[in-house]
């Protein structure tokens, strides 16, 4: 008797052991670590625009080879569905959040809350602001894709009186008044010496002579031409401008929008308006419409920002995290609460005359993607 129990206790341990590696094995195959969680956590703002249905499939790209498991989740414009997606992935026991905030100010609270739970906060492309529970931030420098822009619509003025159409990105999002402050900082000269004339804007032309803005003037300047990364938003404003503007304020414009989105959705606009004889248009992100835009004379550039590389950063940051190294830096933000390390990646002005070398030939884009490319 003694001898056939002896016999069922091992047989049980054995199946206890085979059945805690199916599970092990499963959890691996879902996504999860061997341990029964993830990893790493990431949060996008949005499905609906390309720029992140892109960033998701680089992130699971990145770590697939790796020992880490990784789950992404979007919040669709929303930062109570945000804090959602930050609890989920905390309750699954994450270690590293990545997170793109819908809203700077209101991520703080998500970011607070991975803290309490010892995870490290990975803000990536936008800063989460007014709170130290962000220990680093991935993003392009994005004072210089401002830069870019009004460079840009510099290079290509001539003469003086040139209407200028100004458009920023959501007053929510810290990474607008990082664009508007880089484009204002080498347009404002311009405008001051009468190349441009603001049109379209009072709180900015009141402030034309001032060749450094504070927080709060770029927000009034913001909160009266924000699109709010809206494709709506931006036709509605743009049309409410054309409609309310003289035909003195049209002729040969200069519109500085703040992404590839807002720029189509503006240009269609001022396509359209038979006062307009041409425009020059900025834009951001080389979104596939716009490069086909670009080919097509629609939309005048872009400001190349390689997701490949600010991934593969984000990624190579949460895996020294992972692994409890230092993740490597180059630069700090003022988040309004502290000064966050961060990791920056430089940027490229894509027109027709190198959009093929900076994305096609880079392997960035497939040609079969566009038509009428040369």
């Amino acid at each position: 008797m003694k001898k056939f129990i002896a016999v069922l206790l091992c047989l049980a341990m054995a199946l206890s052991v085979v059945a805690c590696g199916a599970k092990d094995t499963t959890e691996k195959e879902n996504g999860s670590s061997s341990k029964g969680g993830t990893d790493v956590g990431i949060v996008l703002p949005t499905k609906d625009e390309p720029r992140w249905v892109q960033d998701e499939t680089r992130f699971k790209e990145a770590l697939k080879d790796t020992d880490y498991s990784v789950e992404v989740l979007f919040s669709q414009g929303s930062s109570a569905k945000e804090k959602e997606n930050v609890e989920a992935l905390l309750a699954k026991g994450i270690k590293v959040l990545v997170i793109c905030p819908q809203d700077g100010a209101a991520a703080a609270a998500s970011a607070e809350a991975a803290k309490k739970e010892g995870v490290t906060v990975i803000s990536y492309d936008r800063l989460i602001t007014d709170t130290d529970a962000v220990d680093y931030y991935v993003t392009f420098d994005s004072k210089s894709v401002g830069a870019a822009q009004g460079q840009y619509l510099i290079d290509k003025a001539t003469g003086t009186g040139q209407p200028l159409y100004l458009y920023a990105g959501a007053a929510s999002d810290n990474n607008a008044f990082l664009f508007f402050e880089g484009a204002w900082s080498v347009l404002q000269p311009k405008i001051a010496d009468g190349t441009f004339v603001i049109k379209n804007s009072s709180e900015a032309l009141a402030l034309a002579d001032k060749a450094e803005l504070s927080r709060d003037e770029m927000s009034k300047i913001i909160n009266q031409v924000t699109t709010n990364w809206d494709f709506n938003e931006a036709k509605n404003k743009a049309e409410a401008h054309l409609t309310s503007a003289a035909a003195a304020d049209k002729g040969d414009v200069f519109i500085l929008a703040p992404n590839d989105g807002t720029a189509r959705s503006i240009a269609d606009v001022f396509a359209a308006d038979g006062d307009v004889t041409s425009y020059v248009v900025t834009g951001q992100d080389a979104e596939v419409a716009s490069i086909q835009y670009i080919i097509d004379g629609k939309q005048s550039m872009t400001v190349f920002k390689d997701v490949r590389t600010l991934v593969k950063d984000a990624i190579d940051m949460a895996v020294a995290v992972l692994k409890g190294e230092t993740p490597a830096t180059t630069g700090s933000y003022d988040n309004n609460k502290v000064e966050v390390k961060a990791k920056q990646t430089e940027v490229v002005v894509v027109d027709q005359s190198n959009v093929k070398a900076a994305l096609v030939d880079s392997g960035y884009y497939e040609a079969s993607e566009f038509t009428g490319l040369e």
